[in-house]
């Protein structure tokens, strides 16, 4: 039934096929046509061969996936008396500003031209 329907596709009926096999025999002889479908064969099962080993690939790569990381072990929280306690005892450490004098103030009339 499949042939049938792929001839119907081609649009070739049975009296047509003997014709082209007969041009073909005719063409090659019957010592090449064994040849041909056996160089045929081959090719047709190193290429099903060649496309299971890349889906067996495919397959062993998607199962060979990393394993998942771990999530990061948690800070130990220090003690809220503890803390209380370091606070209290350390004294304030001085704030580091620039001095007043070493500040000098800008001013818009005085220029680098208007000195000389």
């Amino acid at each position: 039934m499949a042939m049938a329907s792929l001839l119907a596709v081609l649009g070739m009926s049975g009296g047509e096929l003997i014709i082209i096999f007969a041009v073909i025999l005719v063409l090659f002889g019957a010592k090449k046509i064994p040849d041909f479908a056996k160089g045929l064969g081959q090719g047709i099962k190193e290429f099903k061969k060649a496309s299971r080993e890349v889906q067996d690939e495919l397959e062993r790569a998607a199962s060979d996936s990393p394993p998942p990381t771990p999530p990061p072990a948690p800070t130990p929280q220090p003690d809220a008396n503890a803390v209380a306690q370091t606070a209290a005892a350390a004294p304030a450490a001085p704030v580091n500003a620039p001095e007043a004098s070493a500040i000098e103030p800008h001013s818009a009339t005085t220029t680098p031209a208007a000195k000389s």
